[in-house]
């Protein structure tokens, strides 16, 4: 097995950023997703998404250049922010703010910068009624600014449930968004199809929902979501746990070469619409 793909990865200026990534690269990583951090600050300064969605470019053609792997890009506006900026400044003017945010990440993907919309959705925490709402409405705008242009988006929501999974899936298909084109990030193993609906799940790669997802079958994604927080050093998953894992259950022949190819290079390609060098 020559690729090892994590599909949702964050990474900060002020964290360890290259280090993370060389430590991925040693451990056998050749392919990630990074996933744009939350800023809200610059947003509310700018009233735009543009400047963060730049800030996370910037960031993948510095790792492009300097270190052997390939990065990957995804933008939108991550629904909390919602929070910050209605009181910041009022319900209709963050709704308005971000709406334009799923605008302006669309046309990042049109002109190639990005692969998918994401990630967005709704608030991870409990919340009430209305901000589920506008939230909602939010994340429908997206799934019709993705199926515009014919990319995926990355949902970030509550604990996924298969319950959950049918009503994503529903209302992409209301916005003429294919269910493959929904990748749920932070996805338990939700791997058959009447636990997913049809969306793609990016499973959180402890060993126990991978084997777990691994009797099911492989139609799925790998992610860390590693968030490269020095404050909370260990918080989620690290950098070398995708590929040391897939080559320890490879090794114990938990998973089959296929099931690492399928999930590493056949399932990202074909999500995203991406060619992987093999």
């Amino acid at each position: 097995m020559s690729v090892f793909f994590d599909n949702h990865l964050h990474l900060r200026r002020d964290g360890l950023y290259l280090e993370a990534v060389k430590d991925f690269i040693k451990a056998g990583g050749t392919h990630f997703v990074l996933c744009q951090n939350p800023m809200p600050e610059l947003v509310m300064k700018e009233q735009s998404y543009i400047g963060c969605y730049e800030k996370t470019l910037k960031m993948a053609e510095e790792i492009r250049s300097e270190l052997d792997v390939v990065v990957f890009v995804t933008v939108g506006p991550y629904p909390v922010d919602y929070l910050k900026l209605s009181d910041r400044f009022g319900d209709k003017k963050a709704i308005e703010i971000m709406k334009k945010g799923m605008e302006e990440a669309a046309q990042f993907c049109e002109d190639k910068k990005g692969i998918a919309i994401g990630e967005i959705g709704r608030p991870h925490f409990q919340v009430d009624e209305k901000i589920i709402e506008v939230s909602n409405e939010i994340l429908y705008y997206g799934m019709e600014k993705a199926a515009d242009i014919g990319v995926p988006v990355v949902l970030h929501t509550e604990s996924a449930t298969p319950e959950q999974c049918k009503e994503l899936v529903k209302m992409g298909r209301e916005a003429g968004l294919p269910a493959e084109k929904i990748v749920k990030h932070f996805a338990p193993a939700l791997i058959k199809k009447d636990e997913n609906f049809g969306l793609m799940p990016s499973v959180l790669s402890s060993k126990k929902n991978i084997v777990e997802a691994l009797k099911k079958g492989s139609r799925f994604l790998m992610e860390t979501d590693y968030i490269d927080d020095l404050k909370r050093p260990g918080a989620v998953l690290g950098p070398k746990t995708i590929p040391n894992l897939t080559k320890k259950l490879l090794d114990n022949e938990v998973m089959t070469d296929a099931q690492a190819y399928e999930i590493h290079v056949k399932n990202p390609q074909k999500i995203y619409d991406i060619v992987l060098e093999v």
